[in-house]
């Protein structure tokens, strides 16, 4: 089965994770400090908090910044649910917000500055398919009403200049990111200050780690805030800096096959009506994922299901988050048009570095196959 996603793990990470678990000290400590200061130094900032998980990271960058109850935060739908859970959190208001095009599938900043109220604290972009959100824009909105702008990241490693207009950004190193530790992700932070109140809060909100005390050879430690146990540990540190000095290079492999993948997926545009194959307006990519839009009246499942009998995994990104059920409950009446539309058509295909080009051809070939067929009626 060709994997929609699939990380590149070597001998350099179990090298890595092998020194880790005979050094003795496997819990946060200096591999994960050395981590934070080379992720910081690829994306051109001054430094990086690991955490856990990208939704930890969100939700510490929301608490940082101040907003909670009362509060409403601009959203997109298309995302996964986490960037939204984030925001319940901290007690504020997820007000979602429907995408720019089918073929551009970001939170629209026309709809975004439309749902504007006098209880709008931040707007919280999502990078989709780790194609960027356009900075002078997002900027200049939040800039015009006073906002905080976060950016949701977790495709968009590596980027040039991801997660640094946002006042705070969150990554992830989720198994199926361009990078991984299992689990895991960063926070970056424009106020230096702000980044040091999200360290402290990953640990319970403790004055010192265990890592600080022991090198100042005291046990004393006090809370003077509301903290979390949202700590990254050596052995993930250690693999996320053998994955880091090779980000570069899979990433560079990616934008290659993705435009493999445009080149044979040109053929179907122009033979099917309606048939995407989103860009990013901005120009900028991380190419996390290979989503497409199916054309209208094709019945996804039954495309799906070929391709899987064909050896071919696909997977959709993403259920809309207004569209799940505990969401539906609290705004039953939401519509978003496009993000509705978009979801019924999206197909997600593989994408990952251990592709080669056979592996393209083969895929757009399969998914070629697979629509001669998607038209009939009375599937399942």
């Amino acid at each position: 089965m060709l994997l929609v996603a699939e990380p590149v793990l070597g001998p350099e990470e179990r090298a890595a994770v092998m020194a880790v678990l005979e050094s003795g000290w496997i819990t946060l400590g200096e591999r994960v400090r050395t981590f934070e200061r080379a992720f910081a130094e690829l994306h051109g900032v001054a430094d990086a908090v690991a955490v856990d998980s990208c939704t930890a990271g969100l939700h510490l960058v929301l608490k940082a910044l101040g907003i909670g109850p009362g509060d409403e935060v601009l959203a997109p739908s298309l995302t996964f649910v986490a960037t939204v859970n984030a925001i319940l959190y901290v007690g504020a208001e997820p007000v979602l917000v429907d995408i720019e095009a089918l073929q551009h599938p970001l939170m629209s900043i026309a709809q975004a500055e439309a749902k504007i109220t006098s209880r709008t604290r931040a707007i919280m972009l999502m990078h989709y398919a780790g194609h960027m959100a356009e900075r002078r824009m997002w900027r200049d909105l939040a800039s015009r009403h006073g906002l905080l702008l976060i950016e949701d990241a977790a495709h968009a490693v590596g980027v040039a200049g991801v997660g640094s207009y946002g006042d705070g950004s969150a990554f992830s190193f989720y198994g199926n990111k361009n990078m991984t530790t299992a689990e895991g992700g960063m926070v970056l932070m424009h106020n230096p200050e702000m980044l040091e109140r999200v360290r402290q809060m990953r640990g319970h909100g403790m004055t010192r780690s265990v890592m600080q005390r022991l090198v100042a050879r005291t046990p004393h430690y006090d809370v003077d805030m509301l903290g979390y146990n949202y700590r990254m540990d050596e052995i993930r540190g250690a693999i996320g800096l053998v994955q880091l000095s090779r980000l570069e290079a899979m990433n560079t492999r990616r934008a290659a096959l993705v435009a493999q993948y445009r080149a044979l997926l040109a053929r179907l545009e122009n033979r099917y009506e309606g048939f995407v194959v989103p860009r990013p307006q901005s120009g900028l990519s991380a190419h996390h994922i290979m989503p497409i839009l199916l054309p209208v009246g094709a019945n996804r499942d039954r495309t799906a299901a070929e391709m899987h009998l064909a050896g071919v995994q696909t997977t959709i990104h993403y259920p809309p988050v207004h569209t799940l059920s505990y969401y539906r409950q609290r705004a039953p009446g939401l519509h978003l048009p496009l993000t509705e539309e978009f979801h019924r058509r999206e197909l997600t295909l593989p994408l990952h570095p251990k592709m080669d080009d056979s592996d393209v051809e083969l895929v757009v070939n399969t998914l070629e196959n697979a629509l001669e067929n998607a038209f009939a009626p009375n599937y399942g």
